[in-house]
């Protein structure tokens, strides 16, 4: 199984407004970003969601991250999500996110964890929080993992050390803080996301 983009790498943008969504999405995939997430802990994100679905929902994999119930799933599908991104195990969240035909991303840190998620039908895995763990423990987890599951770091990921996650066995890394925060200008996201895409095929190269 591999990843359903032609780029390995998630931004997540935590915190971003409807009025600003537009134009902040715009900018990761001007710099070749293709899947996007928008936590649920973010600001009106009923409103943000559709908006970019119906923007960029034919040029990347857009979706939400911080799901937690199955009916936010319900919520997010009917919205024309394509990607359920969550911080915890939940068998339920995966199982219905799957039934929608959602690529699901969850979070989780222990085997148990991950064969876990796997068994629920998720399609890759996120290890959070990987700054904790550190790539060794990245690479013994991934020595008893299928080999078609491809895992993200997610944590601490930064365009200086993208390339130490990657050799580490991860398929790609779900970027967050450092390539956006809330309330950053436009142009501060368009310059992390080039630095990041550079990163990426700099290291696989």
């Amino acid at each position: 199984m591999q990843w359903h983009t032609d780029l390995p790498l998630i931004a997540i943008l935590r915190g971003v407004t409807p009025p600003e969504a537009e134009a902040h999405v715009a900018a990761v995939l001007d710099a070749g970003f293709d899947a996007v997430e928008i936590p649920l802990n973010s600001p009106q994100w009923q409103e943000s969601l559709p908006m970019l679905v119906k923007a960029f929902g034919e040029r990347a994999l857009i979706g939400a991250g911080t799901v937690l119930k199955p009916e936010q799933v319900d919520e997010l599908a009917q919205m024309g999500c394509k990607l359920i991104v969550t911080p915890n195990i939940q068998p339920d969240v995966i199982k219905r996110a799957v039934g929608y035909g959602m690529t699901v991303c969850p979070g989780c840190a222990t085997a148990t964890e991950a064969f876990t998620a796997i068994e629920a039908g998720a399609q890759a895995l996120k290890i959070f929080p990987s700054s904790a763990f550190g790539p060794d423990y990245i690479k013994a987890l991934k020595a008893v993992l299928p080999p078609d599951i491809p895992v993200f770091a997610v944590g601490g990921v930064t365009p200086e050390n993208l390339a130490v996650w990657l050799k580490a066995g991860c398929a790609g890394a779900g970027l967050g803080s450092d390539l956006y925060r809330a309330g950053q200008p436009v142009e501060r996201t368009a310059a992390q996301a080039k630095a990041f895409v550079k990163a990426y095929r700099e290291a696989v190269q």
